[in-house]
This record gives structure tokens, sequence and C-alpha cells, in this order.
């Protein structure tokens, strides 16, 4: 790999982790828009463009999760309750919708993609919260959501915060949990999606060496490993940056770079 495509990863790792740690979210948003237009330059076949962008920043955000997770289980923030009766629909919701994407083109999986990040971005802009107004459903209620947001997330490339995190607050779950809570099921999504877009790319003919399926492994490893030392940095500045005024030019950027990526498609 040449050098430029080295620092592309290591840099696009850097700024994934501080805004995971910063924001408590898995860092899709901002890897798929990058990876597209990297992989566009680096030439991968244009009609898996977006699928390994999904791929592999879902196999990226494996190492946040993990780190999140743990950070938010030791201050006994997970709602274990919670998790164990969404995780079975996660995994199925996630796994199945791999096999969705890889049956789409480029560009409707683009203008879904750019669709949520929208929805997600001026739901930051706007800082708009659903008002707790009910209990938590049943343990078939709870698979079904986690179906839904499963699938969701794995057709952008999510850890499924975005939605976790609301329905649970909705559900009468205090923030701190729903978050701590959100980032324990971001696990189950990120491996079921990573494994589902291994196996439907797993036909994908001219995928550069060291693919898997559709995950293109170097990324995976160089974005990684760097994001998994910034994401402490970004918790940290957490407690003392003005995260509301940080919120509202993050949405903005997820903007500019969703309305990028629906340019690199749909010009390349």
């Amino acid at each position: 790999m040449e050098i430029q495509w080295i620092i592309a990863y290591l840099s696009l790792g850097a700024i994934v982790g501080f805004f995971a740690g910063l924001f408590g979210i898995g860092g899709g948003g901002i890897m798929v828009p990058v990876l597209t237009t990297v992989f566009v330059m680096q030439g991968f076949p244009i009609e898996y463009i977006v699928h390994a962008a999904l791929a592999t920043s879902m196999a990226a955000i494996i190492m946040t999760s993990i780190s999140s997770l743990n950070a938010h289980h030791k201050r006994g923030a997970v709602n274990w309750f919670v998790v164990k009766r969404m995780t079975v629909g996660v995994l199925l919701g996630t796994f199945s919708a791999t096999f969705l994407a890889s049956y789409l083109s480029s560009l409707p999986l683009t203008i879904f993609f750019v669709l949520f990040m929208l929805f997600v971005s001026v739901q930051m802009l706007l800082n708009i919260k659903p008002k707790p107004s009910r209990q938590l459903p049943n343990t078939l209620g709870l698979s079904a959501v986690g179906s839904g947001i499963g699938a969701i997330s794995a057709l952008v490339a999510i850890g499924g915060g975005s939605l976790t995190v609301p329905f649970l607050t909705w559900c009468n779950i205090k923030i701190q949990n729903a978050i701590g809570t959100s980032a324990a099921i971001g696990l189950p999504i990120a491996l079921a999606g990573t494994v589902g877009y291994f196996i439907s790319g797993l036909d994908a003919t001219g995928m550069p060496k060291y693919s898997l399926g559709y995950i293109y492994l170097p990324a995976v490893l160089l974005i990684s490993i760097v994001s998994f030392i910034t994401a402490p940095l970004g918790v940290k500045l957490a407690h003392s940056l003005p995260v509301a005024t940080l919120k509202k030019l993050f949405s903005g950027l997820l903007i500019l770079l969703a309305i990028k990526m629906l340019h690199t498609v749909i010009v390349s």
C-alpha cells in the first residue's frame, strides 16, 4: 500500500476515535463517506465502492465498541437485562440486512445513507430528545426493536446509538444508562455486520488484495489501531469542551460528508 493511503487511514482513525469518545458514536457517519472517496481514488470496483465502505466501517467499529462497552460497564451504566433481550433481534436484523445491501447497487445504498445521516444531523443540531412516556416492552417487543435497529445500522454502518439511545430514553431509561446500554448493543451490531458483509461479499470479483468479502483489511487495521488510542482522549475532553456547540458543528460536518459521498458515487 502506498504511503498516502496509510496516512489517510491513520488520520481517519484518529478523527473517528476522537469523535466516538466525545459523542458516543460508532463513527460510521464519518468513515463511510471518507472511505467511499478513498476507495474510488484507489481504484476499487465502482459497483462495490459503497458496499466496501459500509463493510470496512462496520469492521472498524468493533474495537471502538469494545472500548466503549468496557468503559460504561465499569461505571455500572449498562442495563444487561435490556442487552440480553435485544441482542438476538439485533444479530438477526444486522446479519440479514448485509445480504439486502449486497443485492442493492451503490446509488440506492448511498441515497439511504445520506437520508439517514440528514435525520441524525438534524436530530443532533436541534437536540431533539423524546420525552419518557412509556415502559420497556416485553422480550418479544425488545427483540423486534433490536431487529429494526440492527437492520438500519447495517445499511449505514453505525453502532446503533442514534436509534437505541432515543428508544431507551423514551422507555424511561436514564440517559446515562441508555448510552451505556447502547454501547453494549453496538458490539453485536458490529460483529454481525462484519460477518454478514464478509459472507455476502465472497462472490464479489475484483476486490483488492487483502480483502475479506467486502471488507478491506488494511483499512480496518489502521483505522482501528489509532481510533482505539484517540477514543479515550475524546471521552476526557467531553467533560471540558462545549459539547453542545461541538455537536452543532459535528452535525454540519456529517451533512457535508454525506453530500460529498452522494456526489462521489454519482460522478463515478
